[in-house]
């Protein structure tokens, strides 16, 4: 595999000009990484689809990178822009209201941000609370959660999806209830 800086920069380099089996090992060693970040940042269902439209991004436009030092970062932003455009389809939400949102958060110290967030914690019903503390805080699997809980799978999936949406919509208070406004 690759060993050491020197030799993933040189088979960036080489991915670079159009070498396929560059291309083919570049996308080998950073697969890993890529699916790490995936879980960071997707859904559950979406990190083999977001990992997988990543690659390929990557594959067709890495002859456009500036700097195969900047590889690392530029891979990571691609995924989470996948994450985020993977995100948008499942919830049908506006991009331009994700960008207010986020823009909202930004605006927040992180003292502030702390606190909203236990808030929002504390305002969930205890079903719903314990399911996001397991996922994460814990960072238990679906699949460990509910065997934990002795419950089906699909069911912990809808109320972890369920509370993160209460925690969005308190943490965003009004800039949600205007967006869903027709």
């Amino acid at each position: 595999m690759v060993d050491s800086i020197a030799d993933r920069n040189n088979l960036i380099l080489a991915a670079q000009t159009g070498d396929p089996v560059a291309i083919g090992r570049l996308l080998a060693v950073c697969q890993a990484d890529a699916r790490r970040y995936a879980h960071k940042h997707c859904q559950s269902s979406d990190v083999d689809d977001a990992v997988q439209e990543s690659l390929l991004i990557i594959a067709r436009k890495v002859s456009g990178l500036k700097a195969a030092a900047a590889f690392s970062g530029w891979l990571f932003t691609v995924i989470k822009r996948e994450c985020r455009k993977l995100e948008r389809m499942m919830f049908k939400t506006d991009s331009l209201d994700e960008d207010l949102a986020e823009h909202q958060l930004l605006c927040k110290s992180d003292n502030d941000l702390r606190i909203d967030l236990a808030a929002a914690l504390e305002s969930l019903p205890a079903h719903y609370l314990e399911v996001v503390l397991l996922r994460d805080f814990e960072d238990l699997t679906i699949s460990e959660i509910a065997e934990r809980l002795d419950e089906q799978s699909g069911a912990i999936k809808s109320r972890l999806h369920r509370a993160r949406e209460l925690v969005r919509e308190y943490m965003l208070g009004p800039l949600v209830q205007t967006a869903k406004q027709p």
